[in-house]
């Protein structure tokens, strides 16, 4: 992988669960659960095995160079690609946990300019920063 964030990142707590022992986080949530093993699964072939670790560390990868990229975008001027063609430039805040939405300043859109806006992850086609 790469060398640690040079800037700590924070943390989180969340309140004790439902059942008084998790940190937040209902056992029937929305999360994406394990896929079940089948009883016999456990004699699983070494090629399958070692696709699916490089597949896995693969994704770890991909994931941590969006987190990182999220991460030095904070406070930079940001030009996104919305549907239908529309560019709008806007200051990068945050992101919320799920990463669904994006908190930007300053958005410059082709109508105007709004302090402070939501922009939804599923509405953004691409971004670009200057780092």
């Amino acid at each position: 992988m790469q060398t640690p964030l040079a800037i700590p990142v924070p943390v989180l707590r969340f309140p004790r669960g439902p059942d008084g022992l998790s940190r937040g986080f209902a056992p029937d949530g929305r999360r994406t659960r394990l896929k079940p093993e089948a009883p016999g699964s456990q004699e699983c072939p070494v090629g399958q095995q070692s696709q699916e670790s490089r597949e896995q560390r693969a994704r770890a990868a991909l994931r941590e160079r969006y987190l990182r990229s999220l991460l030095a975008m904070v406070g930079r001027q940001v030009r996104f690609t919305l549907h239908e063609g529309v560019h709008v430039t806007a200051h990068f805040g945050a992101t919320d946990l799920d990463v669904a939405n994006f908190y930007v300043s300053q958005l410059q859109t082709p109508i105007g300019i709004q302090a402070e806006a939501l922009l939804r992850c599923s509405d953004i086609i691409s971004y670009t920063f200057e780092p």
